[in-house]
């Protein structure tokens, strides 16, 4: 019996720096690491999703857009953090800097945020495609200090 092929969904996210050139990284479910980043919503623009999901992922609320910085696919994080299958995103990245540094998520399963130097990233970040898709853009952020 041949297995059913995987829901497509589209998310949308961010690389946000703040003031000293950290990185935003946030915890899912306990168990991985990553970017902020979250389904669009019916009718919503990706990079509206993006602004909502980096709030509700982290708290942080008062962002400045600089750029488009590309899209990239992969499967979902499963709970065992092996790749879920059933589920492919086509994940939208924008890059963002504010001016806060208070970190409080409001998404219970993303209960942990934080602000990591950007040679750092790649090192917290749990999927190879997400350590891929930074380690590409890595250049258009800067060296963290501002």
């Amino acid at each position: 019996m041949p297995s059913r092929p995987p829901k497509v969904t589209a998310s949308a996210g961010g690389v946000v720096l703040n003031a000293r050139g950290m990185v935003l990284v946030i915890n899912q479910n306990k168990n991985s690491w990553s970017l902020p980043k979250g389904h669009i919503e019916p009718g919503e623009e990706p990079l509206d999703a993006a602004v909502r999901e980096i709030m509700e992922e982290s708290g942080v609320a008062d962002l400045e857009f600089l750029k488009i910085l590309g899209t990239y696919g992969r499967y979902k994080i499963g709970k065992n953090i092996q790749d879920d299958k059933l589920e492919w995103k086509l994940l939208i990245f924008f890059l963002f800097k504010t001016g806060q540094n208070e970190l409080k998520p409001q998404d219970p399963h993303h209960p942990e945020a934080r602000w990591v130097a950007p040679d750092e990233v790649v090192n917290l970040l749990t999927h190879p495609k997400d350590k891929a898709f930074f380690k590409s853009i890595r250049s258009q952020i800067g060296n963290g200090s501002r």
